[in-house]
C-alpha cells in the first residue's frame, strides 16, 4: 500500500516539474525573441513563469541550457505555423500563401510569438555552441519546408532556391522591423512579396 502511495506521490511531483518546466520554456521562447539572447535574464523568466529564482537549478543545468531550449521550442512553433499554412493552402499556391503570411503586417507585428530567426539571427554568432546548434536545426527544418513546395522538389535547384527565398524572407523581415520609417518597412514586406510571390503564381 505503502508503495502504492509513493508512487502515486511521485507521479504527481513528476507531472508538477513537467508542467512547471514547459512554463519556463514558454516563457524563454517569447522572451528571447521579445528581448533578445542577451536581454533574457534567468530571474525574469522564472517570474514570468511564476517560480521562484530559486527553482531555476531543477530544470536547467545553465542560463545556456534554458536558451537552448528556448530556441528550439521558438523555432518549434515558427515551423508549425509555417507548416499550417502550407497545408491549408492548394498545393500549387503553397509557397505563395507561406511568402505572404511570413512577409504580412500581422507576423510583421507580433515579434514575440513570430519567427526567431528574423527576430535572432544577428545574435547568433555570439551564442553558445548548444544554442547555435538548436536554432541551425530548426533553420533547416525550415529550409526543407520551403524546398518541399517546389514543384521540381528532390532536385538541386530546389534545394538552393529554398536557400535563397528563405534569406529574402529573413532579411526582409529583418530590415522592415529595423526601421523607424512604416513606410519603407511596408515597401520591403511588399517588395520581397511580389518578387518571392508573384500575384497570379
Amino acid at each position: 500500500m505503502m508503495n502504492v502511495m509513493r508512487n502515486k506521490t511521485d507521479s504527481i511531483r513528476a507531472a508538477a516539474k513537467d508542467a512547471s518546466h514547459e512554463r519556463i520554456v514558454q516563457a524563454a521562447a517569447r522572451a528571447i525573441r521579445r528581448s533578445g539572447y542577451h536581454g533574457t535574464g534567468v530571474a525574469d523568466i522564472m517570474k514570468e513563469a511564476g517560480l521562484t529564482h530559486g527553482a531555476f537549478y531543477a530544470h536547467f543545468e545553465s542560463r545556456e541550457a534554458m536558451l537552448a531550449e528556448a530556441a528550439d521550442r521558438a523555432g518549434a512553433e515558427s515551423n508549425a505555423l509555417a507548416s499550417r499554412v502550407v497545408a491549408a493552402a492548394p498545393p500549387e499556391q503553397a509557397l505563395q500563401a507561406l511568402v505572404r503570411a511570413y512577409l504580412s503586417e500581422e507576423h510583421l507585428a507580433t515579434i514575440e510569438t513570430g519567427c526567431p530567426v528574423a527576430a535572432l539571427a544577428s545574435e547568433m554568432p555570439r551564442q553558445s555552441p548548444e544554442v547555435r546548434r538548436a536554432a541551425t536545426n530548426r533553420i533547416k527544418e525550415m529550409i526543407d519546408l520551403v524546398a518541399r513546395q517546389s514543384p521540381d522538389w528532390g532536385k538541386p535547384g530546389a534545394h538552393e532556391r529554398a536557400l535563397v527565398t528563405v534569406a529574402t524572407m529573413v532579411g526582409t523581415l529583418m530590415l522592415a522591423r529595423a526601421v523607424d520609417d512604416p513606410v519603407l518597412s511596408e515597401s520591403l514586406c511588399r517588395a520581397g512579396s511580389k518578387h518571392l510571390a508573384p500575384a497570379g503564381a
